[in-house]
């Protein structure tokens, strides 16, 4: 039974479906694989569909929910990602892997459930982009010290970053480190940023997004 949701929130999401009618075949049910296999067979569809809208797929992750499996799918951009967005390529995905079933039978062994998302504030910083894509912002991270001196935690400001390193700004200065100087960054949440009024940007900074019902699109299948 096909069915749309939306869901609470853009980061690990449970969607609530609505039913929209229209059947499902269940009769390739055994040809799913492991997981990991699905996985591998989902990336390979979805990642060209969300290139050519614009956007990097960040994550796909597939798991196991009852009796059927979620598909989670991260997306962002240079600029970030609205609902508009968002809605826009969970259909273009949805579009996709429905072609690609009728193709090569099931991706994903029995019904699931796809859920597509921009990534919170809680998500690592661990690629060139994802820092660049959070300039401005109050960083944490492991600043590893190399054989002859201690790592150490540093907390600074993303002044810029480019292909090689990030700038940041701490108390001590401005310093810029190779990325593979440092571990995963970790966006602070901050109420009010450096020349904001309190209060200004505070739903912003704890997480660019609020709780209502339709920061998500997911899909059931």
């Amino acid at each position: 039974m096909s069915q749309r949701g939306r869901a609470t929130r853009p980061t690990g999401p449970t969607a609530r479906p609505r039913r929209t009618g229209g059947q499902r075949s269940a009769g390739r049910v055994g040809r799913g694989g492991d997981l990991a296999s699905r996985r591998a067979r989902l990336h390979e569809v979805v990642e060209p569909v969300i290139g050519a809208a614009g956007y990097d797929l960040e994550e796909l992750s597939i798991s196991r929910a009852g009796r059927r499996h979620v598909v989670q799918v991260i997306v962002d951009a240079d600029g970030g990602i609205d609902l508009d967005g968002v809605a826009d390529v969970s259909r273009a995905v949805s579009a996709a892997l429905d072609a690609a079933e009728e193709e090569r039978g099931d991706l994903v062994a029995g019904e699931y459930q796809l859920e597509v998302s921009s990534p919170g504030v809680s998500r690592p910083l661990t690629l060139p982009r994802h820092w660049r894509r959070n300039a401005g912002r109050l960083v944490r991270v492991l600043v590893r010290g190399g054989p002859d001196a201690g790592d150490r935690q540093v907390t600074g400001r993303v002044v810029e970053a480019d292909d090689e390193q990030v700038m940041l700004e701490t108390d001590a200065g401005r310093t810029a480190w190779r990325y593979a100087e440092l571990g995963p960054g970790r966006v602070q949440i901050e109420f009010t940023r450096p020349g904001e009024a309190d209060g200004a940007d505070g739903a912003d900074e704890a997480g660019d997004f609020d709780d209502d019902d339709d920061d998500v699109e997911g899909e059931e299948r």
